[in-house]
């Protein structure tokens, strides 16, 4: 199972792993990337005054990169995608801003579907990708080739494309760190378009969360038969937009979805939180789903993983018959048309 721990070291020598891994990481192997690694995160660490990384960080971010670039699993085909960076844009553009998965089947079934039903309800715009997470983009790049842009590519495209009106709808959650984070960066292009207008993202209002139960608890129906327990992981955060677990698990329980459990991996609800209430269900069977946009890592290894420590290996041990359900939520038609709905909302304010 991959680890976190180190995804900020990742980060800031992202742009340098890219030139090591394009053609010769297969020859160089880890020692060389070690090397890289090391000037590359000590020079910004002292660019931002960063606490120091210490060696044994360094080995394990080079060791875990270089894991990523010999994976011996396929996450599909890469070409298949429409990774939307096309110029000619025109006047006005629909900008959809993901964090982004490197699992390329789950992006072209989730993020792709997402953006196929955005361009044909508003086919007066037209509809570009950005993601937020540029070691994903990174990673992309270097194992399959192909090159999705970053907020600031997408924005920097748009502005040289003379776009005047730019929409840009998130695929985000919730309204967190990242929304603001990305709100931020939009901000500061405001100026090179007449006008800029966001979209909300996917848990806003008092009834994207009924949507969203519905939407949910009508995909999984076929499974709730009284004796399986149906738990969905999201990912969880630390601020204090991780309440919407919380809100989405009391709106279930007050709806009689008694047998639905709402986890996440980073925060609370945790694992062993959804574990000890499924244990007092004394269920037979457990079903296990993400509760994200698309089913990438996460859903493949913290859930899905044969790692003693995923949640199905830990279900497993606990004796419940367990199946994993590997299906983002941008899979999901109800889903998409909310965001649909908060891209026209967006798109109704630019027009006023």
């Amino acid at each position: 199972m991959k680890k976190t721990t180190f995804i900020i070291c990742l980060a800031l020598c992202a742009s340098l792993l890219t030139a090591c891994g394009s053609t010769e990481n297969t020859d160089t192997g880890v020692n060389s990337v070690q090397d890289a690694v090391t000037e590359e995160v000590t020079e910004a660490a002292e660019d931002t005054e960063a606490p120091e990384v210490t060696e044994a960080e360094v080995t394990e971010a080079a060791e875990e990169t270089a894991e990523e670039d010999e994976e011996d699993y396929t996450t599909g085909d890469a070409s298949l995608d429409n990774i939307r960076n096309q110029d000619e844009i025109g006047e006005k553009e629909l900008l959809v801003l993901s964090f982004g998965t490197s699992f390329n089947d789950s992006r072209r079934l989730t993020i792709g579907a997402i953006e196929n039903d955005l361009e044909a309800a508003f086919p007066e715009y037209s509809v570009r990708r950005g993601f937020t997470a540029n070691i994903i983009i990174d990673h992309v790049n270097r194992r399959d080739g192909i090159l999705i842009d970053d907020i600031d590519a997408s924005l920097r495209r748009a502005v040289d494309n003379k776009v005047k009106t730019l929409v840009v709808q998130p695929t985000h959650l919730m309204n967190g760190i990242e929304y603001d984070e990305l709100s931020g960066k939009v901000a500061q292009y405001s100026d090179a378009f007449e006008k800029v207008v966001i979209g909300e993202p996917l848990l806003t209002s008092d009834e994207d969360f009924k949507t969203v139960e519905t939407a949910i608890t009508d995909w999984t129906k076929e499974y709730d038969d009284g004796e399986t327990a149906i738990c969905f992981m999201g990912h969880g955060t630390e601020a204090a937009s991780n309440q919407v677990y919380s809100k989405m698990q009391d709106m279930l329980t007050a709806d009689g979805f008694e047998n639905y459990f709402i986890g996440t991996v980073e925060a609370e609800p945790s694992l062993e939180t959804v574990l000890e209430k499924v244990k007092a269900g004394q269920y037979k069977r457990v079903i296990l789903e993400p509760l994200m946009v698309v089913a990438g890592d996460h859903a493949n290894n913290d859930m899905a993983g044969d790692d003693e420590d995923s949640w199905k290996s830990a279900f497993e041990a606990a004796g419940f018959k367990t199946e994993c359900l590997l299906r983002g939520l941008g899979e999901n038609e109800a889903i998409r048309k909310l965001y649909t709905e908060h891209a026209k909302a967006a798109i109704e304010k630019a027009a006023e």
